[in-house]
């Protein structure tokens, strides 16, 4: 009997039913063949869109693509916009914050220089001329605290700075200037009608002058201000040696002193002289007091040489765009510093800087891995660039990036100018800020108390390659700019490397005792937090430049932090660690957190822009100074 349609459809339908799949396969060798053929292409077609470069350049040595953000630690929330009159009202907090800690200082400090928050004691611990008093006069005067000025002026009018009440007996001129002397002339500038300032301001430089007795012209550490007596090695630091020029400039500028010009005209016309071979172009730690010459290779952003880069840049501004050698050598740093000195982390592609410690002429510089918190007022720095300089468009100034440095001068950093001529400089700047200061944010969101520790090594990548394309060399670590490259290279798809948005990585007090820190990008090598600004410092400047509100909510964050881990009765402390909570707080407070720290969280909390950024240029100790213009007669007067 022949079976029915219907019949013969159920019998169809019930063969290839999966129930009888495997039954099938095994009795028809033409089906399993197919299947295998099936499984066969489907692998390689896998294996071939996973191996096969989208360009010529080689892959980085990690996969290319972000990890899966992990969930919110249980101590952070996610940050947010809020209305304007909150920000007006977190404002006020931060101008709470300065009375309450100067309060603390003028109760059981002033006149001596620093505030001990724990025992409530005093330091003379740089100079014993009421250093905290000096710093905040200009903080006191941007938040309106006419009361806590007035006190501070009082302070300055004894100051004695003929006698330095350090151990030694004698004046260190790096934070000398920056702070005291910084410190006068800002608030004289805030405040022109209290000419004591300028009066002390220039009693002080008097005092420290003998400092500049050097064959070359370049400071010693210090001086003893009572006999005029120098002291500190021949071999000279960065930082140390070149950062007053903002200072010094200004003050030339106000008394039409030639002399005080020409202290900083003779450390510009130094650097931009030096034989930089070695370095691309950069310039070293270490000087030679004597020749006035380099005297290592290292190159660094962090302490001994962070201010020294970021007066190249705010030299120029300050002067209203007329050093050309300065912006120069701004150009030249920055460049090594984005081909040489910044690297991906393997885990979450954090974007850090750190120290290169060999020569850059023969091959790529050896990194150290380690990440100051210090080295975070380089997102602010580029940023300022970024937004002030017409980076992608230098010939408008003059300026051909291949005249600055080349492979014939520089040997293998030499490179990296001919390479950034194919980038619009101020996108690759911005670039390098926002990877940047998202890093330094994560290092504090990272933590159980929200703040920052001093100094972190960077973990190496997984595995150790030999790449012959000009920039890799032996090394688990692996180049930003490569990076950058290869993106670029492969149609610029997705986010620029190291900008993707991260979530921070958090560990409870019992995980971090365990070793239990699998996702986490670095080990904390100096777990305190100082009450440093950098952090916020860029925090502020990327938000004045790009008016993205996230820069501004991470700083609210961070001012939390502070108000929960270090306040105390009568200031704020540093804390011992940041990787448990509640921290425990060492007994100092230092001068900086009321000039810098507090000043920076406050500004960027106001609506109104009390310090345009296109009218006042912050020294290092975030004092605001004028941009001003040389006129005929100064010009003719100081050579220039």
């Amino acid at each position: 009997m022949v079976p029915s349609y219907n019949e013969r459809l159920r019998m169809h339908y019930q063969r290839f039913s999966p129930s009888n799949t495997w039954t099938l396969l095994a009795r028809q060798p033409t089906y399993r063949l197919a299947l295998y053929c099936v499984i066969l292409l489907s692998v390689t077609w896998t294996l071939l869109r996973f191996f096969s470069a989208s360009d010529s350049k080689p892959s980085l040595p990690w996969p290319s693509f972000d990890p899966p953000p992990p969930e919110w630690p249980a101590h952070y929330s996610p940050v947010e916009d809020v209305p304007t009159p909150v920000w007006e009202s977190r404002a006020q907090q931060v101008k709470y914050a300065f009375r309450h800690a100067y309060g603390g200082y003028r109760e059981f400090a002033a006149p001596h220089d620093e505030l001990l928050p724990k025992s409530n004691t005093s330091t003379d611990n740089m100079n014993g001329w009421g250093l905290t008093a000096f710093d905040s006069l200009d903080t006191m005067l941007i938040m309106g605290l006419d009361e806590e000025y007035e006190h501070g002026l009082s302070v300055v009018r004894q100051a004695n700075f003929s006698v330095s009440r350090s151990s030694d007996g004698c004046a260190p001129f790096f934070e000398t200037v920056i702070r005291y002397l910084g410190g006068l002339l800002s608030a004289y500038a805030l405040s022109p009608n209290d000419t004591i300032l300028l009066e002390r301001a220039i009693d002080l430089t008097d005092k420290l002058d003998p400092v500049f007795n050097t064959t070359s012209g370049l400071a010693y550490f210090s001086v003893n201000p009572s006999t005029g007596t120098r002291r500190g090695s021949q071999r000279g630091v960065l930082a140390e040696i070149a950062s007053f020029q903002l200072e010094y400039a200004y003050l030339a500028k106000l008394t039409s002193r030639k002399a005080h010009f020409d202290r900083a005209n003779t450390v510009m016309e130094i650097f931009s002289q030096a034989n930089l071979t070695r370095t691309g172009g950069m310039l070293p730690i270490a000087w030679d007091l004597l020749s006035g010459s380099p005297s290592d290779s290292h190159l660094s952003v962090g302490a001994q040489a962070d201010s020294a880069h970021e007066y190249l840049l705010k030299f120029y501004l300050l002067t209203a765009k007329t050093d050309r050698k300065s912006l120069e050598m701004y150009i030249r740093a920055t460049t090594q510093i984005i081909t040489n000195l910044l690297y991906l982390s393997p885990t979450r592609h954090l974007l850090y800087v750190t120290d290169s410690t060999s020569t850059t002429y023969e091959r790529r510089g050896r990194p150290t891995r380690v990440f100051e918190h210090l080295s975070c007022f380089l997102p602010g720095l580029l940023a300022l660039g970024a937004h002030s300089l017409p980076l992608d468009n230098l010939e408008s100034l003059g300026i051909d990036l291949t005249q600055l440095g080349s492979e014939e001068t520089y040997g293998h950093a030499g490179k990296a100018y001919e390479l950034l001529r194919s980038y619009n400089l101020k996108d690759l700047h911005m670039w390098a800020a926002e990877g940047l200061a998202q890093t330094c944010w994560l290092t504090y969101a990272d933590q159980p108390t929200g703040l920052g520790p001093d100094e972190i090594i960077m973990k190496p990548a997984p595995n150790s390659r030999t790449v012959g394309n000009g920039y890799m060399v032996e090394t688990n670590d692996y180049l930003w700019i490569d990076a950058v490259e290869k993106w670029k290279n492969s149609g610029s798809r997705g986010d620029v490397p190291g900008l993707k948005e991260k979530m921070p990585v958090s560990f409870t007090e019992k995980q971090r005792l365990k070793g239990e820190v699998n996702g986490r990008d670095y080990y904390v090598k100096k777990p305190m937090y100082l009450l440093r600004p950098e952090t916020v410092e860029s925090l502020y400047l990327l938000w004045k430049t790009t008016g993205d509100w996230r820069w501004r909510a991470r700083g609210w964050a961070i001012f939390e932090a502070i108000e929960k881990e270090a306040k105390t009765s009568r200031g704020y402390a540093n804390l011992q660690f940041v990787e448990r909570t509640p921290g425990s707080l060492q007994n100092s407070m230092p001068s900086y957190f009321l000039a810098e720290t507090l000043k920076y969280l406050y500004l960027m909390f106001k609506e109104e822009n009390l310090i345009p950024l296109d009218q006042w240029v912050f020294n290092t100790e975030a004092h605001p100074l004028p941009i001003f213009t040389w006129t005929e007669e100064e010009r003719e007067k100081f050579g220039l």
